[in-house]
């Protein structure tokens, strides 16, 4: 007598017709609202940036519609004085072009160092420990950074150069403490750049006998660069738009010079002296400041542009 076997049977068992299961989403009521909720928060950040942009537009407007205001005169001359009839706006941008170039001299290096040491060499206490000291920086008003570049900045500047070259208010002060504010943001970017390239790569670069400088410097820098060109710019984009250390330090008043040591106002800062007077509303310096402030948002919306495609082009490579 045949018997079947063990997977004849198993085989049987399957192959006998089976009712088809319907599978359709379980609907969670928390989980839909939670969803509703996370769309509002971004709707309503896209709507206030909108409104940002449609006020600083109308009001820039009011000022290039003026009889007096032309773009020729806004882009092509170099000399801001709106009282007057001067509406160059250059002035303001190279001193805010310098105060950012200076920073990122100090902040790039610093920043940069920092991160390889946090992501590369230091152990986790030492992280720990170093971590939160750098957070505190961030945490400083930069109202105070403004006057600790105005009463010990300025002042060290003067003894190194002399009192007759640096004057009092100056960009190079300015420039120097912004880079000091700008700096745990840099360096914890590029540490967290730094942490997320993958151990195989430092693992391989041993191998061959590398040394861990050798390794952080060609291997891991490179392969971070997408995430370190983003900090870069991200921190050049923060020194641009900032106001008190400016407003405190730099000076006021618009002077186009390349000079470091002499006083030049920035944009934020003209705004931030010009706003805080007696001027009426719908007047012609009153309407500048939507005008520089318009410019500040096309600078730093360029910078930000530039971020994502240096990100997407490097991100690319490393994939």
């Amino acid at each position: 007598m045949y018997i079947p076997s063990y997977r004849a049977a198993i085989s049987a068992e399957y192959a006998k017709p089976t009712t088809a299961v319907k599978l359709k989403k379980k609907v969670r009521i928390s989980e839909s609202v939670i969803q509703t909720l996370l769309f509002l928060c971004g709707a309503i950040s896209v709507l206030i940036t909108l409104g940002i942009v449609v006020v600083l537009g109308r009001e820039s407007l009011l000022f290039f519609a003026s009889e007096e205001v032309t773009l020729a005169k806004f882009l092509g001359t170099f000399k801001w004085q709106p009282a007057i009839g001067e509406f160059g706006i250059w002035p303001l941008v190279n001193a805010t072009l310098m105060t950012t170039v200076i920073a990122m001299l100090v902040a790039i290096p610093l920043g940069l160092g920092v991160a390889i040491f946090l992501s590369e060499y230091a152990t986790p206490k030492q992280r720990s420990t170093l971590k939160p000291i750098l957070e505190v920086l961030a945490g400083i008003p930069t109202v105070v950074y403004g006057y600790f570049a105005l009463t010990f900045m300025t002042p060290l500047l003067r003894s190194i150069f002399g009192q007759n070259m640096v004057e009092v208010y100056n960009t190079a002060s300015a420039g120097l403490v912004m880079g000091i504010l700008i700096l745990p943001l840099v360096s914890s970017m590029a540490e967290d750049a730094l942490a997320a390239v993958p151990n195989s790569l430092r693992e391989a670069s041993y191998a061959m006998g590398a040394t861990k400088l050798e390794t952080a410097v060609s291997v891991v820098v490179p392969a971070a660069i997408s995430g370190l060109a983003a900090a870069v710019i991200i921190g050049v984009s923060r020194a641009i738009g900032e106001t008190m250390i400016v407003a405190l330090a730099a000076g006021a008043g618009p002077a186009f010079t390349f000079n470091p040591f002499k006083a030049a106002e920035t944009m934020t800062g003209h705004i931030v002296r010009i706003s805080g007077g007696d001027l009426s509303y719908d007047s012609l310096d009153y309407n500048s400041i939507f005008a520089i402030g318009l410019m500040l948002f096309l600078l730093t919306l360029s910078l930000n542009l530039l971020s994502r495609r240096i990100v997407k082009r490097f991100r690319e490579v490393y994939e």
